[in-house]
């Protein structure tokens, strides 16, 4: 696969970064060295001066026996002897030059001077006399060093860091074949082999995350291709049955001529399986509309409790039936669509007086409950019966799936009243939830609540 010419290359950019970072510290070291060479050689030329000072002071000073003998040039020319990095220039009080041994034409930014009153011992009298000597100090062969160092620094640096690139690219290189190797994994993973993982041995610490992710997702695809499988035929299964009842009946009818009551007969009878394909499709574009993410159109502050009591009336004569009782405990403020919320408590309680045992009795309990500085209000129907196996409790609200196919009966329920009920919520925000244990079974749905003075969906 070809990849566009603006996508970043991770090896080359690593790559160039160690290049430039390597130059970096290199010149970084290399400076510090020759700025603090040159801070030495700079010192070290001060103290120089220094004691060269205080010996000229020493011998202009000296007694007048030890040097009436000698010349000033004669005596000066000594003390520079085996010096030739040095020279004196001395002029006395008049200006007049007395001594200069300074090389023509050198620059003054490659000497170091220094001026500084002296006293001179005159060869026709005792008296001394006062002078200015200035001491030079030749720094070119300092210079010449310090020239060398740096130009050494900067060859080291740049070779050291041509070395340093072209062993970190190597570096980099062997660093990400392993993700190479991820890639040529993933690259052969197909739909038509949903049980193959990614191997993380052999693969570094920080690519581990990215392969117990991935493999999660695949674990996650795989589920949902199963249960998108799963559900393409039990749709198919829901139709075609009362298809094929209409179908049948009316070929039947047709046959030969048939009484009216006959007629009207087979006619309520497929009315009836049209009816329930009608109520097929409505379900299943209604829990489309939730999985698009639409959410609640009209919702305003309710009383839950209100809600399900209103559901309450309308299963009276199924309880009686069943000889169950229905008890609504507890009430708290939400903001819903009443009409969603009516549907959903509806086919909670439809589920629940379902499988409840006789002579039990079924609970609606409404309670608000605080998580992470969030009210919530939770709506949960319990009905004592037969326990559920755990491992169908995270399938119950996914569409036709049952947990039990003796707990189904064709003829009223297709397998998405908890679907709808999952949809319900996730259009208020919400989520759903299940349990059963110890011979009691509780499906509910969590609402966030909203105080009434914030604006309603719409």
């Amino acid at each position: 696969m070809s990849l566009p010419k603006d996508v970043p290359h991770l090896g080359r950019r690593l790559s160039r970064w160690m290049a430039l970072l390597s130059l970096l510290g290199l010149g970084a070291v290399g400076t510090v060295v020759y700025l603090v060479f040159d801070t030495t050689l700079s010192a070290r030329q001060r103290e120089m001066l220094d004691q060269k000072q205080q010996a000229l002071v020493h011998v202009l000073a000296d007694d007048n026996v030890e040097h009436k003998d000698k010349s000033l040039d004669h005596m000066l020319t000594d003390f520079l002897a085996g010096h030739s990095d040095y020279a004196i220039r001395i002029v006395d009080a008049s200006g007049a030059n007395l001594f200069d041994s300074r090389i023509p034409g050198l620059s003054r930014e490659h000497t170091l001077e220094r001026t500084f009153p002296v006293k001179i011992a005159s060869l026709k009298s005792d008296h001394m006399h006062d002078a200015v000597a200035t001491l030079v100090m030749d720094r070119r062969p300092d210079d010449v060093l310090l020239r060398a160092l740096g130009w050494t620094l900067f060859i080291s640096m740049i070779a050291g860091s041509t070395l340093l690139s072209f062993f970190g690219g190597l570096l980099v290189r062997g660093s990400l074949r392993p993700i190479q190797s991820l890639v040529t994994q993933i690259s052969e993973l197909s739909a038509k082999d949903f049980e193959r993982r990614l191997d993380g041995s052999g693969l570094p610490q920080e690519l581990l995350p990215i392969v117990t992710q991935f493999n999660a997702l695949l674990d996650r695809l795989a589920d949902a291709y199963r249960q998108l499988e799963s559900f393409n035929a039990d749709v198919a299964h829901e139709l075609n049955t009362p298809l094929a009842t209409l179908i049948s009946s009316s070929e039947v009818v047709l046959r030969k001529p048939r009484p009216v009551e006959e007629m009207r007969e087979v006619l309520e009878s497929n009315l009836e399986d049209l009816r329930r394909i009608a109520g097929i499709v409505g379900d299943m574009l209604f829990l489309s509309r939730a999985d698009r993410g639409v959410g609640a159109r009209e919702t305003k502050m309710c009383s839950l409790a209100t809600v399900a009591n209103e559901v309450v009336e309308f299963y009276e004569a199924v309880a009686l039936d069943a000889d169950l009782t229905i008890e609504v405990r507890g009430d708290a403020q939400a903001q819903i669509d009443a009409p969603l919320i009516r549907r959903a408590v509806s086919n909670l309680l439809s589920n629940a007086t379902r499988y409840a045992t006789g002579g039990s009795n079924v609970v609606i309990q409404i309670a608000e409950s605080s998580r992470n500085a969030h009210t919530e209000a939770i709506l949960s129907v319990t009905n004592v019966g037969v326990d559920i196996e755990q491992h169908h409790l995270r399938h119950l609200f996914d569409r036709f799936y049952r947990a039990d196919s003796s707990r189904h009966n064709v003829d009223r329920n297709h397998g998405l009243g908890l679907a709808i009920v999952k949809g319900i919520a996730k259009m208020h925000g919400g989520t759903v939830f299940a349990q059963s244990e110890g011979g009691t079974t509780t499906f509910g749905l969590i609402l966030p609540q909203v105080s009434p003075d914030e604006p309603s969906a719409t």
